[in-house]
């Protein structure tokens, strides 16, 4: 069967949807409406955006929660995960941390590696271009990923919390990217902490919201999340707008996540949606009655 596109005015059609969104009824839904009080400046909105990325599994709820649960436990201040004299508070602080398969052992042992990587560096922009200056962006999420994994021993299942797209498993590596978009995108409502990476390198953070709307759309053809799909959906939206293509993530997401899109044929909600007509859905079977 031939792959499904988009009309030849998708163009036109996603940036409606985009200039129509509701941003701010969607930013209280979203993680970085935990993250952004706590970045104060950019070291913290780097931990921030670090912590709050890995701890990024589940629904929206209880990742905002598990984001200020952990928050909490340093009196609101991220900067003292890294703080050397506060590691025996931290270890006992997070002992009982749990998000979904996540532990408070292994987020200490983040921080231990953090810790030591601030030692002499100033900011993880310096990990990820490490590898971004030969490789891409697929070489800086590889180095970044290896800098936090660390090395010598760690907590089990640690080291699975950061996968590369380099990786046998082509992992999509959502956690990842979604955290490199908060530090490099100045735009609302991301952090833009970091400086020497262009937003047109950036890649779209594939969850599963993304995912299903993007196949719908004609962006991917691939059913499953995998690196390859992150490519194809990053280059659909690349040859939309090549200065800062990911813009079109948050509202990408949130149209799944809202209820906008119910996943479904509903003339109600589908009618007035403006992209209605690249949808596979409505284009498939024809207009509903």
């Amino acid at each position: 069967m031939r792959a499904h596109r988009p009309t030849l005015e998708f163009p036109q059609h996603l940036r409606a949807l985009y200039d129509g969104f509701a941003f701010d009824r969607s930013l209280a839904d979203d993680p970085i409406s935990v993250i952004r009080p706590l970045a104060w400046d950019a070291r913290r909105a780097e931990l921030a955006g670090i912590f709050g990325a890995t701890l990024a599994i589940g629904n929206t709820t209880a990742i905002r929660g598990a984001i200020a649960g952990l928050a909490a436990r340093v009196h609101g201040d991220v900067a003292r995960l890294v703080d050397p004299e506060w590691s025996q508070e931290r270890a006992r602080q997070l002992r009982s941390f749990q998000h979904r398969w996540i532990r408070g052992d292994q987020l200490n042992h983040l921080a231990g590696v953090l810790s030591e990587y601030y030692a002499d560096h100033r900011s993880l922009e310096s990990a990820f271009l490490a590898g971004w200056e030969s490789g891409g962006f697929v070489g800086g999420l590889d180095s970044l990923a290896r800098t936090l994994r660390g090395t010598g021993r760690a907590p089990p299942g640690y080291r699975a919390l950061f996968p590369s797209p380099l990786d046998a498993s082509r992992s999509p590596c959502k956690r990842l990217t979604l955290f490199v978009r908060w530090m490099v995108r100045p735009g609302y409502p991301d952090l833009g902490s970091w400086h020497r990476v262009p937003t047109g390198d950036l890649r779209v953070p594939l969850d599963q919201h993304v995912h299903w709307i993007a196949y719908h759309l004609g962006l991917t053809s691939r059913r499953t999340r995998s690196w390859a799909a992150v490519e194809d959906v990053s280059e659909a939206l690349r040859r939309i707008d090549p200065i800062d293509p990911v813009r079109f993530d948050f509202v990408l997401c949130h149209t799944g996540i809202s209820g906008d899109c119910p996943k479904h044929r509903d003339l109600a909600v589908c009618g007035p949606c403006s992209v209605r007509p690249d949808c596979l859905l409505w284009r498939r079977k024809g207009v509903a009655q």
